[in-house]
């Protein structure tokens, strides 16, 4: 009994412990990170405001790097998107490189900053959503706040993208103290209005690693919304630099 006192006591310490925005980044990153390399099957549900949805099944693949991880998105279907490459090189410090391979035009398009803000393949995520999430990438002041989010005690932290092209002008995210994963994140466009929501409603643990599992981001001004869906995920799996070099499009 005494021992499942202190355990409560010690986990609603934890619960109410003062700690900064930067801090609930920082712990919030390295909660996912440790996957070294990771192969996954995703289904991206497209929904109009009407209700109406098409779906999409891509492979992603990513790879941690001590100047910035690498992810690679290729489409497997339907036909009109199939073959379709998005490949982002995350360089910390400077912006994040991004090439999407078109196969209908048989073209490699560069992404540069300034349109990075746009969407992705019709979705209702940018190209910088699908671009380093590094907490280096924002800056932070004062400390987090405790809140509830759907009857449970989160942190509720917001941070200020640095990139000067960033399509916008501070996220605020949620994430709960057990493990710090992120449970959702507001966005809030250069005019400081809300965008839309990412919402992270589960995770999966691997040999130990948590990786996400869900994300449906919503978008509230035009009532859109894309689910990615993952079928299947390994982590550890032996990718190289190479697998992620400008040559995947030739």
């Amino acid at each position: 009994m005494k021992k499942l006192l202190s355990s409560f006591l010690l986990c609603c310490s934890m619960t109410l412990m003062a700690i900064t925005n930067e801090e609930v980044s920082v712990k919030a990153y390295t909660a996912t990170g440790n996957y070294v390399s990771e192969l996954a099957e995703l289904e991206m549900i497209l929904k109009n405001a009407n209700g109406t949805t098409n779906k999409r099944d891509l492979i992603m693949k990513k790879l941690e790097g001590k100047d910035g991880d690498k992810t690679l998105l290729e489409f497997r279907s339907p036909a009109d998107v199939k073959g379709t490459k998005l490949l982002t090189h995350e360089r910390l410090g400077k912006p994040d490189k991004q090439w999407l391979y078109l196969p209908g035009l048989k073209r490699t398009k560069r992404i540069v900053s300034k349109n990075k803000s746009g969407a992705f393949m019709g979705s209702e995520f940018s190209y910088e959503d699908l671009s380093g999430q590094h907490y280096n990438r924002f800056a932070y002041s004062g400390n987090a706040q405790k809140v509830d989010l759907n009857g449970v005690k989160v942190y509720k932290s917001v941070r200020i993208p640095k990139e000067d092209y960033s399509g916008y002008s501070k996220e605020i995210i949620w994430v709960e103290p057990k493990n710090f994963l992120i449970q959702r994140i507001d966005y809030f466009d250069k005019r400081g209005n809300f965008l839309k929501t990412a919402l992270m409603p589960s995770y999966t643990n691997i040999k130990g690693i948590w990786r996400v599992s869900k994300i449906i981001m919503k978008n509230v001004q035009t009532k859109k919304e894309t689910t990615l869906n993952w079928k299947s995920e390994k982590i550890k799996v032996g990718l190289k630099k190479r697998d992620f070099s400008q040559s995947i499009f030739l």
